[in-house]
């Protein structure tokens, strides 16, 4: 008897121990719960969600607190995707040039010496242009105006000069999300006049288009629907502005496909930089073609093609860029691109213009970010001439603080052009 009533006092000890640091534990983690408010910032977010903008200043009493909530309700914290913000970038000094005499989105240029001859593009959503306006980097002035074929094409065209003669290869053929045609011509810029040239096989908007050892290449771009990416490469003879083969010649095909990049040839090597998979599309029964927004993926992709005819996997843009085709110049051995458009916002869901250029060193193939734009902009047409990077047309963002597109514009400014060695 005196056994068993040890071992029912040494099992009640035990329990009352148990409980009592059962309790102690329970208080102490109160009191640390108490003393440690929560707080948003202290949630956990991804590490590419770490970039915050308008951040609220510190707390520091509970009167303070109410009147931080009461901000809180009107200026939030956003948490963005570096994709989606500027890059560190150089402040240049920008000056304003004499405007373009129309404002255009989507239109072409091209640099012969020291004239732009900037082509075409819509000067509204409903209003596209079908005339030639020239720039001359030598006095700054606009003038020579002349009509284009009234056949041609009105934007998402291709485009590229020997120097004298440029050839204009497909896009599309009115406002809005109209459909593209396959008519090409050729420009002879000593006298102004146009002729026709031999038809792409197929209607594309926005093809890549270089001259490349004596031919002219063709390849990407959106198909008639205006959306789907097409893969296929075309190229033909020429030579001074006329073609020295009947029909035009199938290519390897590109690794990936779409419309808005850039096209260049440096040193016997063709590059194409850049551009989107996907774009607006005519909404389904509209008699006027209204444009109607579709999934597009904009990515940093850069392929090399060279003398193997085969392509080659290039270091990619410091961003996605699209929105390019006229936006690049090769200086010294680099390229050079001018704004254009990354991914779409992560909450919006709005189109998000780019306000840097950026520089592509071919001596290390490597990318550089070497400048912020007076704002960001896209589809700009871009020239260099006597040390200074001038850029015109394109649209601009709505704000310094909402990188959505808003106003066409017509705007020429330029800068001192300095690159990284």
């Amino acid at each position: 008897m005196a056994r068993q009533a040890g071992k029912q006092s040494y099992g009640r000890l035990a329990l009352v121990s148990c409980l009592a640091l059962l309790a102690v534990g329970l208080i102490a983690d109160f009191l640390w719960a108490s003393s440690h408010r929560f707080s948003p910032a202290g949630t956990y977010l991804p590490s590419s969600f770490t970039t915050v903008i308008g951040k609220l200043p510190p707390e520091s009493n509970e009167k303070d607190t109410k009147q931080n909530k009461k901000k809180d309700d009107k200026t939030r914290e956003r948490k963005l995707s570096d994709t989606f913000q500027d890059l560190d970038a150089p402040q240049l000094q920008w000056e304003k040039m004499a405007p373009a005499p129309v404002p255009r989105l989507d239109g072409a240029a091209i640099q012969i010496r020291n004239l732009l001859y900037v082509f075409a593009g819509y000067g509204n959503i409903n209003l596209v242009h079908s005339h030639v306006d020239i720039y001359n980097f030598v006095d700054n002035t606009w003038g020579g105006r002349f009509d284009m074929p009234k056949e041609m094409a009105h934007s998402h065209l291709g485009m590229v000069t020997d120097g004298r003669y440029i050839y204009i290869v497909t896009g599309q053929y009115g406002p809005q999300c109209r459909g593209p045609t396959a008519k090409t011509f050729v420009l002879d810029t000593d006298t102004n006049t146009w002729s026709d040239f031999i038809p792409l096989p197929v209607p594309r908007y926005a093809p890549a288009t270089q001259l490349w050892r004596g031919r002219l290449h063709v390849m990407g771009g959106s198909k008639e629907n205006r959306h789907t990416p097409g893969l296929e490469h075309w190229s033909i003879a020429v030579k001074d502005g006329k073609a020295l083969e009947k029909e035009w010649r199938s290519e390897i095909p590109i690794p990936r496909g779409g419309p808005h990049r850039a096209c260049v040839v440096v040193d016997d090597r063709l590059f194409v930089i850049g551009g989107q998979e996907g774009d607006f599309m005519a909404k389904p029964g509209s008699p006027i073609f209204k444009c109607s927004r579709r999934l597009e993926v904009v990515f940093s992709d850069v392929y090399m093609l060279d003398e193997e005819m085969k392509w080659k996997v290039m270091p990619p843009m410091p961003k996605p860029d699209s929105h390019i085709e006229f936006a690049w110049k090769v200086v010294n051995n680099s390229i050079v691109i001018v704004g254009g458009t990354t991914e779409k916002h992560p909450e919006t869901k709005k189109m998000v213009l780019v306000g840097e250029i950026f520089q592509f060193n071919l001596n290390t193939m490597k990318w550089y970010v070497i400048g912020k734009l007076p704002y960001r902009v896209k589809t700009t047409l871009a020239g260099y001439w006597d040390g200074q990077l001038y850029f015109t047309s394109g649209q601009r963002d709505k704000g310094p603080d909402d990188p959505a597109p808003r106003k066409v514009m017509a705007e020429m400014w330029r800068t001192k052009l300095i690159l990284y060695p």
